[in-house]
């Protein structure tokens, strides 16, 4: 079941003037479950209320139970746009058609990510072939870092039948979840994104003592803001406009710090040219992909 974030009302002035300007009063967005909704939520408390308060825009952001269901949820919930990761982004686009506009900068100045497979160091695995008989932990399906990645990986190295390599593997459903499994010993073998993992090893010293990066992939863009196609266009450019000069002002860099960015800088379909290449290497047709976890 989704989570909405609600907040304050906007007053009744402010609602009659956006009535009269985008023909709509607020905006439905949706998160894809990347970490603890809790921390997404607290993350996500603080654009909520810049965009209110600068823009006089009003936004419900929706914590989605799984990667996959973001598109369900566009079409039963009407969502008017969403944070995708760059996978769920590129099955949105060529499934039901939405359009990007922004992306966060890291706090380290980047502004992608890019996939880990790592392994417990106490395993003794240190290369691909010896994950033969291993247990994995997968992200879900609908993600690039744990899921396409490692079967684009896997596929490299000619292991095509993963379910006849692999001793077990089951979906862990966030990669902070999958990052924990292998910690925890439920896996030897495990994939997600490095700015979690990163993250995580700046508070959790055991990732660094016992976990083991065995490869790595290229760089997608970071999680994208994109919208349907048919968002009113005054809405859309002012959501767009205000997100890219956060930084420029004094609130919006306090609002920046506690969503963990330095800013926003527009994002375009090109810039996802890695992602259809990873998809290209695991023999995955965007348009009719399926998606959910078996």
């Amino acid at each position: 079941m989704a989570c909405v974030i609600t907040g304050c009302e906007p007053p009744k002035e402010q609602n009659s003037r956006q009535e009269k300007t985008f023909g709509q009063q607020e905006i439905l967005i949706g998160l894809i479950p990347e970490q603890n909704v809790f921390r997404q939520r607290e993350r996500h408390q603080a654009l909520k209320k810049y965009l209110f308060d600068k823009a006089g825009i009003t936004v419900n952001f929706t914590s989605l139970s799984r990667y996959g269901n973001i598109i369900e949820h566009f079409k039963t919930d009407k969502l008017d746009g969403a944070f995708f990761g760059s996978f769920t982004y590129a099955l949105a686009r060529h499934q039901i058609g939405v359009e990007p506009l922004v992306r966060p900068v890291n706090l380290d100045g980047t502004s992608t990510y890019h996939g880990y497979l790592f392994v417990r160091k106490d395993s003794g695995i240190r290369n691909v072939e010896q994950l033969k008989g291993k247990r994995f932990a997968f992200v879900e399906r609908a993600t690039t870092a744990g899921y396409l990645f490692p079967i684009a990986y896997f596929r490299e190295k000619d292991i095509a039948n993963l379910q006849a390599f692999l001793g077990e593997s089951f979906f862990a459903g966030s990669h902070d979840a999958s990052i924990l499994a292998v910690l925890n010993g439920e896996a030897e073998a495990g994939a997600a994104k490095n700015t979690i993992y990163d993250l995580m090893a700046i508070e959790n010293p055991r990732i660094e003592k016992e976990l083991l990066i065995l490869a790595s992939s290229g760089v997608v863009p970071q999680n994208c803001l994109a919208v349907r196609k048919k968002l009113d266009p005054s809405l859309k450019n002012l959501l767009k406009k205000t997100l890219l000069e956060m930084n420029e002002h004094d609130d919006g860099e306090d609002s920046l710090q506690r969503f963990g960015a330095r800013g926003f800088i527009e994002t375009r379909d090109s810039d996802y040219e890695y992602l259809y290449k990873l998809t290209a290497e695991a023999g995955i047709n965007l348009k009719t992909y399926h998606y959910e976890n078996q």
